[in-house]
């Protein structure tokens, strides 16, 4: 059998989480928020992606408050008005589409914040722009050419990690079944993981144990809230000598598996212009299969998994339990189904596309049958 298509359950305080496959969809910006709140693009997205055959949607970043977007149209929840877009769109999009587990990334941006979307060229915009003061752990700017974040006060890091907490609230109010936080790719968690941005000097900055202190503390203070499946995505290293690196991330995973961690999403860089990245395919896996190992965590693999066969290999090798798969979702939405053909798999569809299927994949649906007179 396709260790693809094997079913997996994701441990929880509540009782767990069965996932059909290892297929996870990874969270994906669509900068297409109006003022924090999902519009029509969301539903049209989240309905697409739901009918992909995956095992687990999780929806993208949104932020914890306004300050914490990425963007001015990135998705937020944060107020009641964000709780009612996302929970309307994400009840109308789940009846269009075959029963799927739904997780939500929650996320504050930092120093990034602030920042144009990507298609209009992604950096930082001015008040006069629609922009904002960008926050961080310290007065260091993402880019040297910018002006810097103002440095975060204790008391407004409790701010953020209450906002954290409520956003896990509205999220379980909603139904969504698994939370996964944001520290990787250079938003606030993580700048406050790498010594690249956080120079602070109190007891969140400058050592291991500091840098760790507040990333831990927002984990700790959502997990006393929510009961269901709670992860965290990390960048496993900077890329960039001096900066955060694999050995710091595996004991960080050890302290987050103490504290009641159900999952490790495991990516990389994105904190600093001098990152380095060594890319190719399943370039970020081997990060993977060294957290996995030490620190014994239900573990995602992520980045340039494109194929059915090496995404199979990657679990037949014991490098991670579940393949997360992003951009190469976005360009085939029924990537899972064709993974299926591939590998003798088999995924749930909808009945309206039941009669769609090739002879050499006409089984991928299982025992279906439609009929016409």
């Amino acid at each position: 059998m396709s260790q693809l298509f094997s079913p997996f359950k994701l441990s929880s305080p509540r009782g767990g989480l069965a996932l059909a496959s290892r297929i996870v969809i990874a969270p994906m910006c669509q900068y297409s928020a109006v003022n924090g709140e999902a519009a029509d693009w969301h539903l049209a997205h989240w309905t697409s992606l739901l009918n992909s055959g995956a095992a687990l949607f999780t929806i993208e970043a949104t932020a914890v408050t306004a300050e914490g977007r990425i963007t001015p149209g990135c998705l937020g929840l944060w107020d009641e008005r964000t709780e009612q877009a996302l929970g309307d769109t994400l009840k109308r999009a789940r009846k269009l589409a075959p029963p799927m587990p739904v997780c939500i990334q929650l996320a504050h941006a930092g120093r990034k914040a602030s920042s144009a979307a990507p298609w209009h060229g992604g950096q930082l915009l001015s008040a006069e722009q629609g922009g904002w003061p960008p926050l961080g752990p310290s007065a260091l700017p993402q880019l040297p050419s910018e002006p810097p974040p103002n440095e975060l006060t204790v008391a407004q890091m409790v701010q953020i990690r209450d906002a954290f907490v409520l956003a896990a609230q509205r999220a379980d109010r909603l139904g969504i079944d698994a939370i996964e936080l944001h520290a990787a790719h250079g938003y606030l968690l993580h700048q406050f993981l790498s010594p690249l941005a956080n120079q602070r000097n109190d007891n969140y900055g400058g050592s291991f144990d500091n840098r760790v202190r507040f990333p831990l503390e927002v984990f700790a203070a959502v997990r006393q809230v929510f009961d269901g499946v709670l992860g965290m995505r990390v960048s496993a290293t900077d890329w960039v000598d001096g900066g955060w690196d694999l050995d710091q991330t595996v004991e960080l995973s050890r302290r987050l598996k103490a504290l009641g961690c159900d999952f490790i999403h495991v990516s990389s860089g994105g904190v600093s212009p001098q990152q380095k990245i060594a890319i190719g395919p399943a370039y970020q896996v081997p990060f993977a299969r060294q957290i996995r190992q030490a620190s014994g965590l239900a573990t995602m693999a992520v980045g340039l998994i494109t194929d059915p066969q090496q995404a199979e290999a990657i679990l037949q090798a014991g490098d991670a339990d579940l393949i997360a798969v992003a951009r190469a979702i976005l360009y085939k939405p029924r990537w899972p189904w064709e993974a299926a053909a591939a590998l003798g798999g088999t995924v749930t569809a909808s009945p309206q596309y039941w009669r769609c299927l090739p002879r050499e994949a006409s089984t991928i649906f299982g025992d279906v049958r439609i009929g016409q007179r």
